[in-house]
């Protein structure tokens, strides 16, 4: 049976192997050729950023210009790569670097430790109480009897029903605690989850999410089957506790990100619930060509940070710099917050982003224990999970490491992967025999 350090040393020398043949390919093997992908491959890239750029700022003729531009970088690129017989090369040097990457993360995660949320085994809740919003996500909770099936494992609901007038929804939360609930949950999206969350971690109680929401980031990085959210009631009979951290904004507490500046303004459009993409669309051009709102100053650990048209504040980093879309976080427990800041301003700053990424001018990538966010006006527009508020400045974002107790089943089948950035010095050592597995503990790892 092959050893773990035997097999981190051959997916090391795979790595190094497959990297070194991608470069062959580019330059050896294909003389000018090699050169000329890499070109071709950089000017689509930058002129289908100037495209994306037109297209999201611009309305009328001068987007469809944009969109022509990043169609037409695409179709220049791949013809001129077969005209020129070097899309064999292309091709290849791509399915090599592919390989190297995959194979290099592979060894890697065998000789670091675990970056995952730490788990223990969750005590079975004698009372517990989940809160269930029969809208949410479409009607969710009545397609897959979240109801009958909660009950039927004992727990206690309570419906958010918007037909009798405003709900309290951290009153309810706190009232259940009341009558001698030991376990609190919520069964809809994140905005809900983060007010009940608070309650229980004020009261140290664990806490159960129920992915009934249209996203639900959280349950995503927590690993959870937004799919099926019945599967998480698995975690009343079967479960185990991982301890995460807790975000607030002005004392409010979030789960996900806390927005500024062009995100936030676009959150708080009325038709952004119901139609997220073309609302977008259609504010961002006023928004970044002369942003509209107020100017803002963000102070990241007491280093400012220069004027952003756009704040992205996250409990824990996500893995790209980009917290929306397909991006997760690894871990929940890192006790600090994620902090993205764009300033975009033309074709040519966006450009450089794309090809530069989080060492461009006007991205800013970090992480932190507090961000104040200040302006002149008394009041700013933030999104907080998606909901759209109104916080009086300064604005102020935290983290409250390990201050929830979340309940999860043992059984999650969207667990991210560990892993890191690619070091080849230690890839090195993995591949020379001088880097070895971590020792293993005996408790469990997400």
């Amino acid at each position: 049976m092959v050893s773990t350090g035997s097999r981190a040393r051959l997916l090391a020398w795979l790595a190094l192997i497959s990297g070194l043949a991608a470069v062959v390919v580019l330059v050896a093997a294909s003389g000018p050729g090699g050169l000329l992908v890499l070109l071709l491959g950089l000017a689509g890239v930058v002129v289908a950023a100037v495209g994306l750029w037109l297209a999201v700022a611009h309305r009328g003729v001068v987007r469809w210009i944009g969109v022509l531009l990043v169609v037409g970088a695409l179709v220049l690129v791949l013809v001129s790569y077969t005209v020129r017989h070097v899309w064999a090369e292309a091709v290849a040097a791509v399915a090599l670097a592919l390989v190297a990457v995959l194979c290099a993360r592979a060894a890697l995660r065998t000789v670091r430790p675990s970056s995952g949320t730490h788990a223990v085994r969750g005590a079975r809740p004698r009372h517990p109480v989940l809160i269930m919003n029969p809208r949410s996500g479409g009607g969710k909770v009545g397609r897959f009897d979240l109801i009958g099936k909660a009950e039927a494992l004992g727990a206690r609901v309570e419906l958010l029903d918007a037909a009798r007038g405003q709900v309290d929804v951290t009153e309810l939360a706190r009232r259940a605690v009341a009558e001698g609930a030991d376990l609190l949950g919520v069964a809809g999206g994140d905005g809900t989850q983060a007010l009940v969350a608070a309650v229980a971690a004020e009261h140290g109680l664990p806490f159960l999410v129920l992915p009934a929401g249209t996203r639900n980031h959280f349950a995503m990085d927590l690993g959870l089957d937004r799919a099926d959210p019945s599967l998480a009631l698995g975690a009343l009979t079967d479960g185990e506790e991982l301890l995460v951290d807790l975000g607030t904004v002005s004392g409010r507490p979030f789960v996900n990100t806390v927005s500024f500046g062009v995100y936030a303004q676009i959150v708080q459009s009325p038709e952004y619930r119901d139609a997220k993409t073309g609302t977008a669309l259609e504010a961002l051009p006023d928004l970044l060509l002369g942003y509209s709102g107020e100017q803002l100053r963000a102070v990241v650990d007491g280093v400012p940070l220069s004027a952003p048209q756009a704040l992205l504040v996250s409990n824990n980093a996500y893995a790209g710099a980009q917290p929306l879309g397909a991006a997760r976080r690894p871990r929940l427990d890192g006790g600090v917050l994620g902090v993205v800041g764009v300033r975009v301003e033309n074709a040519a700053q966006a450009a450089e982003v794309a090809v530069l990424g989080r060492r461009a001018a006007g991205l800013t990538v970090t992480t932190a224990r507090e961000v104040s966010v200040d302006a002149e006006a008394p009041t700013i527009p933030v999104g907080v999970d998606g909901e759209a508020l109104s916080l009086r400045t300064p604005v102020v974002c935290a983290v409250h490491p390990g201050a929830l107790r979340v309940l999860v089943p043992r059984r999650r089948p969207g667990v991210p992967a560990t892993g890191g950035p690619l070091d080849l010095r230690l890839l090195l050592a993995v591949a020379l025999g001088s880097a070895s597995p971590p020792a293993k503990g005996p408790a469990a790892e997400v």
